[in-house]
């Protein structure tokens, strides 16, 4: 599996109405919407090389969208040479715009997938633009940055089984990660993907912004319908709720809501748990994206097509000390999952190819990347 990761220089590309200033900041218009209500600036990468033949491209990014303004992320391949495709219009908020993934982008050369473009059979990508794109409204004196975007390119192999990896490097290393279950909030709120049963990614985020303790105050979450056990969960499934797919489980909107809390995050793939391993020798929880039935995953209990939950440390045999948000209560969400079974049901292609969030503050260090291999974070 050849996985590489790129964050954008900000420096380099061409900006129109835009400034560098601790990301890109929204500085003139240089156009407007059809309607008039929305005038905009741009910034477009340099063509990035990817070093091999990618099937599929994600982009996630970190951005303050104060009232009245938003974001769009879009990409584009340029070996071969693609249609620009949109992988977001996003804001913070929902009071402007309804954040959302665009569907129907299909052509000859790639579809957009909710959160990735997904090359045709037969089309790999070998290099990629990205074009940050900031509204603001007319006449508004706020005004939209972008702090940072980075890029994940991959060619997933077809693949059921995998080889267990053997790592060490986090055995017996249990970060300590609050316990948040989804299913406290089954009944919560049905606008946003029927509740809290569809609520795993937005709980798994909401437990690694615990770790951190960045997760939205009590004035945030005082709109959320008392008694409830743990209202910022209610507020990270409105706040990454997608209304163009329809899900809270948009992989990079949970990192841009990750983001509103000054963390730093990204999407990327991993190749192993020995990789997860050094991350959580470091002190990063991982949430990681997996599809099982429940006799692939002994302890599990229910089966699944996606499904999200934290990697919160290691045993000291090497298995799996997960934060499982489909635990029935707080106390239950704590598992352990056998390592050959829990790396197999993340890896396999027909689950996420290896899909983590990697959320943490700028400040605390990342560990140094694979040798031997193309960075992937």
């Amino acid at each position: 599996m050849d996985i590489v990761f790129h964050r954008a220089p900000f420096t380099g590309g061409q900006p129109e109405g835009v400034a560098i200033s601790d990301g890109l900041v929204f500085a003139s218009a240089m156009g407007e919407t059809e309607d008039g209500s929305w005038e905009f600036a741009r910034w477009t990468s340099e063509k990035t090389p990817i070093g091999f033949g990618a099937t599929e491209l994600i982009a996630s990014w970190i951005a303050d969208t104060p009232p009245g303004t938003w974001i769009e992320i879009d990409i584009r391949g340029t070996d071969p040479m693609t249609r620009w495709y949109v992988l977001g219009q996003w804001a913070y908020g929902d009071d402007d715009i309804k954040r959302a993934s665009v569907p129907g982008q299909s052509d000859m050369q790639g579809s957009v997938a909710v959160d990735t473009l997904k090359a045709a059979a037969g089309v790999f990508f070998r290099s990629y633009q990205l074009r940050v794109v900031l509204y603001r409204r007319k006449g508004s004196r706020y005004v939209p940055t972008v702090r940072s975007v980075g890029t994940m390119a991959s060619a997933i192999l077809e693949r059921e089984t995998v080889e267990t990896s053997r790592g060490g490097a986090a055995w017996g290393i249990e970060l300590q990660v609050p316990r948040r279950s989804q299913h406290l909030h089954d009944d919560h709120y049905p606008k946003w993907v029927g509740g809290g049963r569809r609520w795993c990614s937005p709980a798994s985020t909401t437990m690694v912004l615990g770790y951190w303790g960045a997760w939205p105050s009590t004035e945030d979450t005082a709109w959320v319908r008392r008694p409830d056990p743990n209202p910022e969960v209610d507020y990270a499934a409105r706040h990454t709720y997608d209304h163009g797919s329809g899900g809270v489980g948009n992989w990079p909107f949970n990192i841009a809501y990750a983001g509103r809390y000054g963390l730093d995050g990204f999407v990327t793939r991993l190749r192993s748990l020995t990789e997860a391993e050094s991350l959580i020798a470091a002190g990063i929880p991982l949430v990681v994206s997996t599809a099982f039935y429940s006799s692939e995953l002994e302890g599990s209990g229910y089966d699944t097509n996606g499904h999200l939950m934290v990697v919160a440390g290691f045993t000291a045999q090497g298995d799996v000390i997960a934060n499982d948000p489909a635990a029935p209560d707080n106390e239950q969400v704590r598992r352990v999952y056998p390592r050959g079974a829990f790396e197999k049901v993340w890896l396999r292609s027909k689950s996420s190819g290896g899909i983590v969030y990697v959320i943490r503050p700028i400040s605390h260090a990342l560990p140094p990347t694979p040798p031997d291999c193309s960075p992937n974070w």
